[in-house]
């Protein structure tokens, strides 16, 4: 299963983009609230979890995916479950993906340390020892995948799809959704 965490503040289409790409794959996608199922995104958009964090453990998952949004970053930032879940899944190989503001989870943990990845511009001074390709919508290094923001949430979404299923499925969504990136 994939779970994509949603914490109060979240960029939306950071989450909901690659959520449905995901789906449209056949991917077992879970939107996990961080303390509650209703979860306002940034810009006011109220989405309802399937589940929250304490209903999640990772051994159940594939991949665990951090949507950026400052308030959500903050809010996960904060939250020792969620942090421990986040180390846990990476000690355990399981794929870690975030997007935008959302790498810095990842660089705080030390899980980014020399490993190559992207974040939103102009938040490279806290991505610690990373080796941060900018300008890059979407890198791999391993088992973490990073994107840069927003706007690279069509191929962050489809790369996701790609590591778990495959390019010709990803191909297939890309194609079935005329996207042109």
């Amino acid at each position: 299963m994939v779970a994509i965490l949603l914490a109060q503040g979240f960029e939306e289409s950071e989450a909901l983009v690659p959520a449905d790409l995901l789906r449209r794959a056949g991917v077992e996608v879970a939107l996990v609230g961080l303390d509650s199922l209703q979860v306002t995104g940034g810009h006011h958009i109220t989405v309802t979890a399937d589940t929250t964090l304490d209903q999640i453990t990772p051994e159940q998952l594939h991949m665990l995916v951090l949507p950026g949004g400052l308030g959500g970053v903050s809010a996960i930032q904060g939250s020792t479950p969620a942090l421990a879940l986040i180390q846990r899944c990476c000690d355990q190989g399981c794929w870690l993906a975030a997007i935008c503001a959302a790498p810095t989870i990842l660089a705080n943990l030390g899980i980014l340390d020399r490993r190559h990845g992207v974040c939103y511009p102009g938040m490279e001074e806290e991505m610690g020892s990373a080796v941060v390709q900018k300008g890059t919508p979407v890198v791999v290094d391993g088992h973490i995948i990073t994107a840069e923001a927003a706007g690279s949430s069509f191929a962050f979404g489809l790369k996701l799809v790609e590591v778990l299923k495959g390019t010709q499925a990803a191909l297939q969504v890309k194609d079935a959704v005329h996207y042109h990136g």
